[in-house]
């Protein structure tokens, strides 16, 4: 078993983001295409790329307001949400324009493939 404290993840500006976008890896790939768990701190309508994870990916937003979408679909998310996107979905996430918004993500089977930005 492992402990990690809320002060000792890794924080980064993130590269694949529009807008200022901080992630802390709370929990890095302890094992082989193992699960991690970053806190992703979005602002002022500041989203993902698009991307698609080989395996799983959970969000759970914490506080704010923000959005996330797929090729056909686009959704309002808030405090307490669950966004669930399934291996290889197309997807995208962040903050609602004008708004901060800040999530846990948990996401297995290795790193995510890494697109455009959405218009």
């Amino acid at each position: 078993m492992q402990i990690i404290r809320s002060n000792e993840g890794q924080v980064n500006q993130g590269t694949t983001f529009t807008g200022e976008t901080w992630l802390t890896r709370s929990l890095p790939e302890q094992e082989g295409d193992g699960t991690t768990v970053s806190v992703v701190r979005f602002v002022d309508g500041a989203r993902t790329n698009w991307h698609a994870h080989p395996g799983e990916q959970v969000l759970y937003v914490i506080e704010g307001e923000g959005r996330a979408g797929t090729e056909t679909e686009e959704f309002q998310l808030f405090p307490g949400d669950i966004v669930y996107a399934k291996r290889g979905e197309r997807h995208w996430h962040g903050a609602a324009a004008g708004k901060d918004m800040t999530h846990l993500s948990v996401t297995n089977v290795g790193p995510a493939e890494w697109f455009e930005a959405p218009e």
